[in-house]
């Protein structure tokens, strides 16, 4: 379900990005007490996300849209300058990318699920 047309984007990023980042700050004496965006510096819309879940799932996915909810923003991205700045912060998996590892992950969580309840019955 996509809430409004779908061209709405977001700066979402892979978990190894904020681990890294995470780790950085632990060494970066002048972060302390700063306040720092961790994200990929790009926008990534609804619309391309579920390109991205049709080629990488090979399913034929499709969206069911519903209008836009009151207060949404439109349009988020995150500044990373302060983060490459204080910490050295650069992503290093991109959207796709970390999309394809989670898709996996979820694949191979549900595949051990199903395994141990088959061997549980």
């Amino acid at each position: 379900m996509v809430f409004g047309d779908g061209e709405q984007t977001r700066d979402f990023t892979y978990i190894e990005n904020v681990v890294q980042a995470t780790l950085l700050a632990c060494d970066a004496p002048a972060a302390s007490g700063k306040v720092v965006n961790v994200g990929t510096g790009e926008r990534i819309s609804l619309n391309r996300t579920l390109e991205l879940l049709r080629e990488i799932s090979g399913n034929a996915l499709e969206a069911k849209y519903e209008p836009a909810r009151e207060g949404d923003i439109r349009d988020s991205q995150a500044d990373i300058t302060l983060s490459r700045e204080l910490l050295g912060y650069d992503p290093t998996v991109n959207f796709a990318e970390g999309l394809r590892r989670t898709f996996t992950w979820y694949q191979e969580s549900q595949a051990k699920a199903l395994a141990k309840a088959k061997s549980e019955n």
